[in-house]
């Protein structure tokens, strides 16, 4: 089965697919001629013309060495023709899943995307490493045999072209069945794929309120469900198969059965008949074997509806920008009447206007789900204004590159990411030029440095998943330091110290304005004690800045927002 976005990512590896194409056309080349050797020297045998058979016997085995090497060879190219597909069809998934941003990944489930990348770019392997190039071997080699036949008995070649399409376009009749119960099963294995990362992921949640039980119920029950789609997907299968099977015995049969009805006479008549059925059946071998290659590929063609979807999603932000180079240390940002709302819901903020003066700090309140976190995922261009716009050093920051923007902008979220890799590699992500010196410099302004050197190998310790064995105030403060070692033109702290005491927040705060002087910063907050050094406090409240209330911080007069 062709599919049209199979057929266009065919386009990454065109050459390695006609390099398998070819081989294997020499391949079965040397089969025919095999089959016409192997009937020469039978039907010399049966004349009893011994001289004759031994004389074919140096070319028989030339022949079968020959097919041997270019058996190793076609294997050899059909393997690194499977890395090459795997390598540029993942490479080009995740730069696109990239383009996509967080906009498109918390909107998708991991474990669903993940099946995607791994499970269906595995099933494409064999689609096109072995079932492109076979087909194209069937569309050739049938047909050629068949007019060779053709030519020796018009009736055998017509017996035989009949079970070759036979053998070919009836299959094709459960295509549509099949098709549709692999995607179903598909559906069924991404969701369970993405259970079972989620139940991995809560284990310790699901022992905490006893739910472990019943989630393994869960699993089990879609467990079951992916059994019943495999098995009706398998029976069906079978059924093709035994439609080609049949096509492929009785078509060698009647074919040979024709051939010896409308022999010539002759002392070649032997010769004649065994060159047909050996003819027949060399026909039929492409067709068998592309059968097979069909069923290696279905994982992938079943998975082409995650393929699919994952391609033809568009990014919710377009780099267009003609700004390369990194904002200038402590740019100023205004927002300018920012209208939004996420895609499909009423949530987001209104008409919000606000200026941070280079170099500033600013602090944006509010109770959970004001908006405050929206005005963040604005500003690293997870999403653009509805209406308004964001500028950065007077900038729209559509000026910009994406990757200039997000050199320029750093946000340290609540729950920041950190990799499974060393202390030292998650230090380094946003600028992994940056000295020891450095990394010492930024862990010591978050207040973390003593915490490192207390790891069995220090910066060069390996953090396992999310560090999962940190506490959350620990992976926070690391989040900070590796945003300080970025060094941002901006920086946004959205409730990044939530999870510390107060007077560990404190330490880290201080730190943090000393290693970001003249950094232009925006500290998003419930505490007040995490704004204790923001030259301005904004409330926000149902997405709009509110006007001005009580802010008990000193030395911060609360505003309203507007310049």
């Amino acid at each position: 089965m062709i599919h049209r976005r199979l057929l266009q990512l065919a386009g990454l590896v065109p050459g390695h697919i006609v390099l398998v194409a070819a081989t294997t056309l020499a391949v079965t080349g040397l089969h025919v001629l095999f089959a016409l050797q192997v009937a020469a020297a039978l039907a010399a045998l049966v004349a009893g013309d011994l001289d004759r058979a031994v004389a074919v016997l140096p070319w028989l085995g030339l022949t079968a060495v020959a097919r041997a090497v270019l058996v190793w060879a076609r294997e050899v190219i059909t393997a690194r023709c499977g890395i090459a597909i795997r390598t540029r069809l993942r490479d080009r998934l995740l730069a696109h899943l990239v383009t996509l941003g967080p906009a498109y990944t918390r909107g998708e489930r991991a474990g669903a995307i993940t099946a995607t990348l791994v499970d269906g770019v595995e099933g494409l392997d064999a689609y096109y490493s072995r079932y492109l190039p076979q087909l194209a071997v069937v569309i050739v080699v049938p047909l050629t045999l068949v007019i060779a036949v053709a030519a020796q008995s018009p009736a055998a070649g017509l017996v035989l072209g009949i079970a070759v399409l036979v053998a070919v376009i009836a299959p094709r009749f459960w295509d549509a069945r099949l098709l549709t119960t692999g995607r179903r099963r598909w559906a069924r294995f991404e969701r369970l794929s993405a259970d079972y990362l989620e139940a991995i992921q809560s284990i310790p949640l699901l022992r905490i309120f006893g739910a472990g039980a019943r989630t393994g119920d869960l699993l089990r029950t879609r467990s079951d469900e992916l059994h019943e789609d495999t098995m009706a997907q398998l029976r069906i299968s079978l059924v093709e198969s035994a439609i080609s099977a049949a096509a492929l015995h009785l078509g060698t049969v009647l074919t040979v059965i024709v051939a010896i009805t409308s022999q010539p006479s002759g002392s070649d008549a032997g010769t004649y008949l065994l060159g047909i059925l050996l003819l027949a059946r060399e026909c039929f071998r492409p067709i068998g074997e592309l059968g097979g290659h069909w069923h290696a590929g279905y994982l992938g063609l079943t998975a082409v509806d995650g393929l699919d979807a994952l391609l033809s999603a568009r990014p919710t932000v377009t780099d267009t920008g003609s700004r390369t180079n990194q904002a200038p240390h402590g740019a100023a940002v205004a927002f300018e009447r920012v209208n939004f709302r996420y895609p499909g819901t009423t949530s987001g903020v209104t008409d919000v206007s606000f200026c941070v003066p280079p170099g500033a700090t600013v602090a944006l309140i509010g109770p959970s789900g004001s908006g405050k976190s929206t005005l963040a995922r604005l500003l690293d261009r997870d999403y653009d204004p509805d209406a308004g716009s964001i500028r950065l050093d007077g900038s729209d920051l559509r000026d910009y590159s994406l990757d200039a923007l997000h050199r320029s902008i750093v946000v340290v979220a609540q729950d920041a990411y950190l990799f499974a890799g060393s202390v030292r590699d998650n230090l380094l992500l946003h600028r992994p030029d940056a000295t020891d010196d450095q990394l010492r410099a930024a862990a010591a302004a978050a207040d973390i440095a003593s915490f490192i050197d207390t790891l069995p190998d220090g910066y060069e310790t390996v953090l396992d998943e999310h560090a999962a064995r940190l506490s959350s105030g620990q992976r926070q403060r690391l989040a900070i330091a590796r945003a300080l070692v970025a060094e941002p033109s901006v920086l946004v702290l959205d409730e990044a110290t939530s999870s510390l005491d107060v007077d560990a927040e404190r330490r880290v705060l201080d730190g943090v304005e000393r290693a970001t002087r003249g950094c232009t910063t925006i500290v998003i907050a419930h505490r007040d004690t995490a704004t204790r050094g923001a030259g301005t406090v904004l409330r926000v409240d149902d997405g709009r800045l509110a006007p001005a209330g009580h802010v008990p911080v000193a030395t911060a007069p609360v505003r309203d927002g507007r310049p």
